[in-house]
């Protein structure tokens, strides 16, 4: 793997942090436009890293840290893409630095998992999952920022974050938006991987599969709350945040216990 690329990223994904975090601050106020430029220049590094990393001879690799890093990667540019049609830039300060972190364990973790050759339809599976995950961990991102606007408005601050921000119901919509989307992705995951594999509560694959299943009833609940009871702020946070732990728990716990421990 070339290190290039990812210094690259790295320092512009930091930069771009540090910048927006600024503005936030009210420190200073740099280009916004430069910040996002900033970030593109790291996403695109990123993205051929993580091609690096994940092509090989002896097929694809997806050991811990390289799904850790394109997950990183994903989330990165989604919310890059996001932010050009709604004020959702002070996201960067928190995926930026997520997403540096995890292309950096590429390159100083261990390489705990051989490049395999994956059918067709196992990598279709592995692409989706990703996408759903990913798009769960910008709405728990979402969900913190909501929360924090939540918070500032009942205590009457006016200044930093509160001001930077659209208002809550647009908040609110944008992450149900993500929610919703991110269901159907699961939903699709779920099918495929019961299509895949034939039997989805072998030894191996009984704890992601228990913990997805759970994940998906979570949001599901969420959103029917939402439709029928009018659920918001705090219970749509709670219930977002909860759905994602159990969704990593799902995605990283297994394969962290056996690559890593």
């Amino acid at each position: 793997m070339q290190t290039l690329p990812i210094i690259i990223a790295i320092v512009c994904y930091l930069s771009a942090a540090t910048m927006q975090w600024s503005i936030l601050t009210e420190r200073s106020k740099p280009s916004g436009k430069l910040i996002k430029l900033l970030g593109l220049v790291a996403v695109i590094s990123h993205a051929y890293s993580v091609y690096l990393d994940l092509h090989s001879d002896g097929g694809i690799h997806l050991d811990f840290f390289s799904i850790g890093s394109l997950i990183g990667w994903l989330v990165a540019a989604l919310v890059l893409l996001s932010s050009l049609r709604q004020k959702i830039d002070n996201l960067f300060i928190g995926i930026f630095p997520v997403a540096a972190l995890a292309l950096a364990c590429t390159l100083f973790g261990l390489d705990t998992h051989p490049s395999k050759h994956y059918d067709g339809a196992l990598v279709f599976h592995i692409l989706i999952s990703i996408l759903a995950y990913s798009i769960f961990t910008l709405a728990a991102f979402q969900s913190i920022l909501l929360a924090k606007q939540d918070y500032q408005l009942k205590h009457h601050v006016t200044r930093g974050l509160l001001r930077s921000l659209p208002p809550l119901q647009t908040m609110e919509r944008l992450l149900f938006e993500m929610i919703w989307t991110g269901l159907i992705l699961l939903t699709v995951s779920l099918i495929t991987g019961a299509l895949v594999f034939e039997d989805l509560f072998a030894q191996h694959l009984v704890h992601k599969t228990v913990l997805s299943i759970l994940a998906w009833l979570l949001y599901a609940i969420l959103l029917i709350g939402r439709h029928f009871l009018g659920w918001r702020s705090h219970k749509a946070i709670r219930w977002t945040v909860g759905g994602f732990i159990v969704l990593m728990l799902s995605f990283f716990g297994s394969k962290f216990v056996i690559e890593l421990l």
